[in-house]
């Protein structure tokens, strides 16, 4: 099977652009998370793909079938809202079997999906308990089991996690994927939370201000960002202005970073390195010279800020490698050529 193709997809709301003109193919069976800040049209491209929101241009293709015209009701979707919208006057049998009533299925055939799907969220027996009565976690597997009920060809889910404690969050993150992967079912995660992306995606789209970004693996995003946006908005990192010297070096706080020249034709630049790859030490040929003004200890791992020229610079250690290291400390900061993600200005 194709999968998903959203062909040129755009949005308007009055003068505001929700979505610009975005293209994307989802193979059949992928996990995608859409990720962005606020505002970025996350949310609107996947009530497009419901049928909640009416393209102002473009096509919805699913299975090479134009799903554009087709009535939500129609489209054979399950969704998980962010605000779950379980009934509270109903049990939790009840809830899930709810479209299935809706759809003429007979009592004895709704027991017996129930039974099946609260085995697959992990809630055996729960049929008659009130969901009132249910944890947040509960709540959320609940959710989930009802928008399965008629085993969707798409499984959509807007910010499902984020009423969540943090240590739950985590554990849903792995459930959720787990299942996915059980069922094979494509499914469409919007999340503003990159852990959660990242963890859990075969495939991440970074949006911004209506557009994609970039769509590529988590590690690839992470690795080989696109642009500025993206290598700033997924973790962190530190953004460099590079300049090319008559030899084509990249120079960067007045020196050259070793090992690392502009693309032919580029004058100027950015390099984006993270700061677990920024090394420090005492001396070393080819380092930058710095002080350190600050230093952060996580526990498991330590945050140093290093002034070098009047730009920050961040590395991140083991308290392992930390060494003696502390504030005012003059320090030599090594920046990878290996590591530097050179990026368009």
């Amino acid at each position: 099977m194709s999968g998903l193709h959203l062909k040129d997809l755009s949005k308007r709301f009055g003068n505001f652009t929700a979505v610009d003109d975005v293209d994307l193919t989802v193979p059949h069976g992928t996990f995608v998370c859409m990720l962005g800040p606020s505002g970025c049209g996350k949310t609107t491209l996947l009530r497009m793909i419901a049928g909640l929101e009416e393209p102002l241009a473009g096509a919805i293709l699913l299975d090479d079938e134009d799903m554009t015209p087709v009535p939500t009701h129609k489209r054979n979707l399950g969704m998980v809202f962010q605000s779950l919208a379980l009934f509270p006057h109903l049990t939790v049998g009840e809830n899930i079997a709810y479209p299935l009533r809706i759809r003429g299925v007979d009592k004895n055939g709704q027991r017996k999906r129930v039974e099946e799907l609260l085995a697959l969220v992990h809630l055996p027996g729960y049929a008659a308990r009130p969901v009132s009565k249910l944890s947040g976690g509960q709540r959320q597997r609940v959710a989930i089991a009802r928008a399965l009920a008629l085993s969707p060809r798409l499984f959509l889910l807007d910010e499902p996690l984020s009423a969540l404690d943090a240590k739950l969050r985590e554990a849903m993150q792995v459930e959720l994927r787990q299942l996915q992967q059980k069922l094979g079912i494509t499914t469409i995660v919007v999340t503003h939370d990159q852990r959660e992306a990242m963890t859990m995606a075969d495939l991440v789209v970074v949006m911004g201000e209506g557009r994609i970004r970039q769509a590529a693996s988590p590690i690839e995003i992470y690795r080989k960002p696109a642009d500025a946006f993206v290598a700033d908005f997924i973790g962190s990192t530190n953004l460099l202005e590079v300049k090319a010297d008559r030899a084509g070096r990249a120079i960067t706080l007045g020196q050259p970073i070793a090992g690392l020249s502009l693309p032919e034709g580029m004058a100027r630049g950015l390099v984006s390195i993270r700061p677990e790859d920024v090394h420090l030490a005492g001396s070393a040929n080819g380092a930058f010279r710095g002080k350190v003004t600050f230093v952060r200890d996580l526990g498991g791992t330590i945050e140093t800020f290093v002034e070098v020229g009047g730009t920050t610079i961040v590395a991140v250690t083991t308290p392992r490698e930390r060494g003696d290291i502390e504030a005012g400390t003059e320090v030599g900061v090594t920046l990878p050529a290996e590591s530097c993600v050179v990026l368009k200005q």
